[in-house]
């Protein structure tokens, strides 16, 4: 899956389930667990295998399929009063 950051390894303060609350959860094809902030995501494309294309140009292949990258998505937006704005 895609990686940004390791959020046990580079937030020692943080544990997982606060992670969550600011980027999203995502799983390499290896099965590691990352967390990504959806801020820099540009795209999807569904190959088979959802690949991330990140803002910086960098491209992560992920496990989660195109839908549940988007409820995710769309579920941190909303807690974070994303959405407000765009009403």
């Amino acid at each position: 899956m895609c990686r940004l950051r390791e959020a046990p390894a580079e937030q020692p303060g943080l544990e997982p389930q606060a992670m969550a609350g600011y980027m999203i959860e995502v799983t390499r094809l290896d099965g590691k667990t990352y967390y990504v902030n959806p801020h820099q995501i540009e795209s999807v494309e569904c190959n088979p295998d959802s690949t991330l294309t990140m803002l910086s140009g960098k491209r992560l292949v992920v496990k989660e399929e195109y839908g549940i990258l988007l409820e995710r998505v769309i579920e941190y937006r909303s807690r974070i009063g994303g959405f407000k704005n765009e009403e």
